[in-house]
């Protein structure tokens, strides 16, 4: 395992420079890269391990603008008394230069400005990351940070080529378009809507025109960020789409993924040779201990064992077919274990349940009559032995 993890970084090392040194095909579509197959898990997992993510900025984005404006709309009381308090307290020291000297408004300053500013920072950076754990979850990587070649490597046709005539660069470019349409329009019907007092505001005081301004920027702010939070939906969508695109695979790299985690046919065949021989020597002891042996009868024979007080129904301690299956009849009739034969019953538990496992509910009634038989048989034993 650690040979094949090994040789997976080699190659992953190795696919990463032949791609900063050619052309990089993404922007095209995955079957003209003969990219045709899904991507795997494996394959999904390691990029998510490299930080390659499927993500919407637009939501990001939006989000940081919402949160923020509504902070903004339940704490701008307090935050105009915090300015008007400020303003007194500068205004009324003017002439105070020793305190200018010994660095006092300096202090005032900071500190008046972390009340105004920092709930604002605060929600915004919560924004950012409530964004992003809404669309990747929890992701902690360094490998985007590490220096590559590759990231300093100008290629100039690359990008406009992506930018530019690339189904990624319309998307782009017809959400830029819609962008600005919703900011224009926005702002274009609240304003209109607010043209006449808009017109008195030259003969308001000063008090009225600043409550006009700040409430139409509000109603802007907001509504422009719920249309733009509405736009990133889509937009994760296309993200989405694009990121499974980019991590599809070629028949090529499934068989080469499927041999790194399946092995070597060689490998596998001692390991089968392996899992045959400690099963045989688990039947050895299990077979003995079992109620009854269910046989087909040639070609399947499964053991099941039943503790009234332990078990809550029936378990499969040794199943096997054709030479297994005769090896496990032989041990039985060596320890007198009772050998019964139900072909569909012995195939279906060959079939459906795995060594160690408690019988299905399907089969509690074939069990149970199958036992209650041989219950019967061993008590009209004992009784012709005694």
């Amino acid at each position: 395992m650690k040979q094949q993890q090994h040789f997976s970084e080699l190659f992953d090392e190795q696919l990463s420079l032949q791609k900063a040194l050619s052309i990089d095909l993404q922007w095209f579509a995955a079957e003209d890269e003969g990219r045709t197959e899904e991507p795997s898990e494996y394959k999904i997992r390691k990029a998510r391990e490299e930080g390659r993510v499927a993500k919407s900025q637009e939501l990001i984005g939006s989000l940081v603008l919402l949160l923020p404006t509504l902070t903004l709309i339940f704490l701008g009381p307090s935050m105009f008394k915090t300015c008007l308090e400020m303003f007194r307290f500068f205004f009324t020291r003017l002439n105070e230069v020793d305190s200018m000297l010994n660095g006092m408004f300096f202090v005032v300053f900071i500190t008046y400005f972390a009340r105004l500013a920092l709930p604002i920072i605060a929600v915004a950076m919560l924004s950012g990351i409530i964004a992003n754990l809404v669309q990747t979850g929890f992701l902690f990587t360094t490998k985007p940070l590490l220096p590559k070649f590759s990231k300093i490597v100008p290629r100039l046709g690359q990008y406009f080529q992506r930018t530019l005539f690339s189904i990624e660069g319309l998307f782009n470019f017809a959400k830029s378009i819609v962008k600005i349409a919703i900011i224009g329009i926005v702002s274009y019907v609240i304003i209109s809507s607010k043209i006449a007092q808009l017109a008195r505001l030259q003969t308001a005081t000063l008090w009225t025109g600043f409550t006009t301004i700040a409430s139409l920027t509000i109603q802007l702010l907001l509504i422009a960020a719920l249309l733009l939070l509405g736009l990133s939906i889509p937009d994760y969508l296309f993200q989405r789409w694009q990121y499974m695109e980019f991590l599809k695979m070629t028949k090529q790299e499934v068989k080469e993924e499927r041999k790194m985690y399946e092995g070597d046919p060689l490998i596998k065949s001692r390991l089968r040779q392996r899992m045959r021989e400690l099963l045989s020597r688990n039947m050895a002891a299990n077979v003995p201990k079992a109620d009854v042996v269910i046989t087909n009868p040639t070609h399947y024979a499964v053991a099941l064992e039943w503790n009234r007080d332990t078990m809550p129904a029936p378990m499969v301690t040794a199943k096997g077919v054709d030479e297994v299956a005769q090896r496990i009849k032989a041990i039985a009739n060596e320890h007198a274990v009772p050998i019964v034969e139900n072909k569909p019953l012995a195939r279906a538990l060959y079939a459906e349940v795995e060594i160690g496992d408690i019988i299905p509910e399907t089969y509690y009634q074939a069990i149970a009559t199958v036992l209650a038989h041989v219950y019967k048989i061993n008590e009209e034993r004992r009784k012709s032995a005694v």
